[in-house]
């Protein structure tokens, strides 16, 4: 197999890998915006807790879709990077760095996503 194939099927892997696992903890999101009752959810930037909320929900949720689809990956990462950069420096920023890892972990691997692209085994690759 030729070392190019080989980068896409890693790429490919880093695209959809993080996106389902990080799908999994946007779904509890979503489940709340449509549960009703009241929300109770981090207001890290002072834009109140339904819009951070819905913020977080897309970033969590919707954009991995458009990640695993590598459909506008690169810009479908940039709510993903604002979301667990602010989940890592400002909502768990005092706590200690296993709290905080996941948020990092996923920070990285999304602006990975950014900066090398989705591969040629997406969307946006045809």
């Amino acid at each position: 197999m030729k070392k190019s194939n080989l980068s896409n099927i890693g790429l490919a892997l880093l695209r959809i890998v993080p996106s389902v696992l990080l799908m999994t903890h946007g779904f509890g999101k979503v489940q709340m915006l449509f549960q009703g009752g009241e929300i109770q959810f981090p207001n890290p930037l002072g834009l109140g807790t339904i819009p951070s909320l819905v913020l977080a929900s897309l970033a969590e949720f919707i954009a991995p879709i458009f990640i695993i689809l590598g459909f506008k990956a690169r810009w479908a990462c940039i709510p993903v990077i604002i979301t667990m950069a602010t989940a890592f420096f400002i909502v768990h920023g005092n706590d200690a760095l296993q709290i905080k890892e996941l948020a990092l972990a996923y920070l990285t691997v999304f602006a990975s996503i950014a900066l090398c692209g989705p591969g040629k085994l997406s969307i946006d690759g045809r």
